[in-house]
């Protein structure tokens, strides 16, 4: 928290505006589609919610398939199985750790011989670094794919000097704790066409008809912000810039870890991308250092400093062990190998340079003692 939170909170406490409504939430949702540079947005009480809105709004029903990253969280994947469809996983890619351009197009040839034509794909932006839309978006759009941007971890992030959750015909962001700027929780589903946003939001909002009572002639959900939320959320878009400003330095100061350890690598970042480095991930190659990921996260614990491995692939879940998967190339998959050697160290924006020196410090004497 910034401070300034504290201000719009009690604006909101005086004005009595407290429900899932008021000038806050209409205020963030145009900020927010301001900063991102959309026509329109929802704000939601999650991005998952808005994910699920996204995939009605498309048409993805029973029975249908959508194409989806398997390295990423799965609050990327929930939403196909609530509309009834099955996920079909597509492995990243080295360059960026997102969705292989290489895989999707042997997905979609693939799947073209099997009769099967997806109904969406939702594109991941995983720990801040946009995917690689030049190349994932032409391959969607030949195939008639409604593409969804999931932007949830990537707030503040550029590709190809376009803001992160400005491509597809949806967008989505979450506002979870942990994430760059939070609302403590929620999201925001974001479109060029307005018309698409007003349908949803009617469908969040119970999806109560005009009309003196209370009608209903569809099925609604109960998946708006609260105006309180929304108070929060645009005091913390203020400082959204300098967030990812800190962010990006920490991720600098941990590329030391390369070079002082043999076998340590570092999530790249594309050429086109301006990356918000939400998390900066490391990967460590048990081959050449003698430990792996779990032996460093239990030495970091020891001294009460957090770290996590990698997403574990959505195709390695047992929930979807049924679900197809595309590798980026046939003796490579990315995704694999990432979960493997990958672990995710402190990125907080708040992370002094003292206690990263320190967490830096603690990795290089695990690896280098026996």
């Amino acid at each position: 928290m910034s401070g300034d939170e504290l201000d719009y909170v009690k604006a909101a406490f005086d004005s009595n505006w407290i429900a899932p409504l008021g000038p806050n939430v209409d205020a963030f949702e145009e900020e927010l589609s301001e900063y991102v540079g959309r026509r329109s947005a929802l704000a939601l009480c999650s991005g998952t919610a808005a994910l699920h809105l996204a995939l009605k709004h498309a048409g993805v029903e029973e029975g249908d398939y959508v194409l989806c990253s398997s390295l990423t969280f799965i609050g990327s994947v929930y939403p196909i199985k609530y509309v009834g469809a099955k996920p079909v996983f597509v492995d990243s890619e080295p360059g960026t750790w997102n969705m292989s351009p290489r895989a999707l197009k042997t997905a979609l040839s693939d799947l073209k011989q099997k009769g099967i034509f997806p109904k969406a794909a939702i594109l991941v932006n995983l720990y801040g670094q946009t995917a690689d839309m030049n190349n994932l978006i032409p391959l969607c759009d030949e195939y008639g794919i409604t593409v969804i941007e999931d932007a949830a971890e990537s707030l503040g992030a550029t590709y190809d000097g376009r803001k992160s959750g400005s491509f597809g015909k949806f967008s989505i962001l979450s506002f979870n704790g942990n994430k760059v700027i939070t609302t403590s929780g929620g999201g925001m589903l974001l479109s060029d066409d307005e018309t698409a946003i007003d349908k949803t939001r009617f469908w969040a909002t119970q999806a109560r008809d005009k009309a003196p009572w209370y009608e209903h002639s569809e099925i609604g959900y109960n998946y708006r912000m609260s105006n309180i939320l929304a108070a929060i959320g645009r005091a913390q878009l203020r400082h959204l810039e300098a967030r990812v400003k800190a962010r990006r330095n920490i991720y600098q100061r941990y590329l030391t870890l390369v070079d002082k350890v043999e076998g340590i690598a570092i999530m790249p970042e594309h050429p086109l991308c301006y990356s918000s480095m939400w998390l900066t991930a490391i990967t460590i190659d048990k081959k050449v250092t003698g430990k792996t990921p779990l032996d460093v996260m239990k030495t970091l614990a020891e001294e009460n400093i957090e770290s996590r491995p990698v997403w574990k692939p959505m195709h390695l879940q047992p929930v979807f062990h049924d679900c197809s998967y595309y590798r980026h190339q046939e003796d490579l998959s990315f995704s694999d190998l990432a979960f493997e050697r990958g672990l995710c160290l402190p990125s907080g924006s708040s992370l002094s340079e003292e206690e990263q020196e320190m967490i830096i410090n603690l990795i290089i004497n695990v690896i280098k003692n026996p």
